[in-house]
């Protein structure tokens, strides 16, 4: 016997069959007329979310945030970067930290009143990757 948590989990598992990826194309394309971080009513995902801990009751709340997806170009003043060959790279770089380390982070510094519990990805195009703050 399958609850409604358990088909919502199978559901977001085949993240490539044709519902979820037309969901994905149009929450996209909703989530980017929001602002960076933004408060959400309720959970996109909300089995996902009662697994990391959240709970429908007071002093929960679900914060979404968009992060700029890729690697990082180092700040090169007029191209040049000084010191070995070793560090002279300005292009094929990785920031220390992932996206939803960042996306945490950020959700924390907005509601600063309040604890990050845990976060979950919820979409991802071109130049953003989105998740939800807990």
């Amino acid at each position: 016997a399958m609850g409604a948590y358990k088909y919502m989990e199978e559901l977001w598992k085949k993240k490539q069959s044709d519902v979820m990826r037309f969901l994905g194309r149009i929450r996209c394309w909703e989530f980017r007329q929001y602002p960076n971080v933004v408060r959400a009513s309720r959970p996109t995902r909300p089995d996902k979310a009662r697994r990391l801990g959240y709970k429908a009751k007071q002093g929960f709340v679900v914060f979404r945030a968009r992060v700029r997806r890729h690697g990082r170009k180092r700040r090169a003043h007029n191209g040049k970067i000084t010191g070995k060959p070793k560090n002279q790279g300005v292009h094929k770089l990785k920031f220390m930290r992932n996206a939803r380390n960042v996306a945490e982070e950020r959700v924390g510094r907005r509601a600063g009143n309040l604890r990050v519990l845990n976060s979950y990805w919820v979409a991802q195009d071109a130049t953003y990757k989105y998740y939800e703050v807990i």
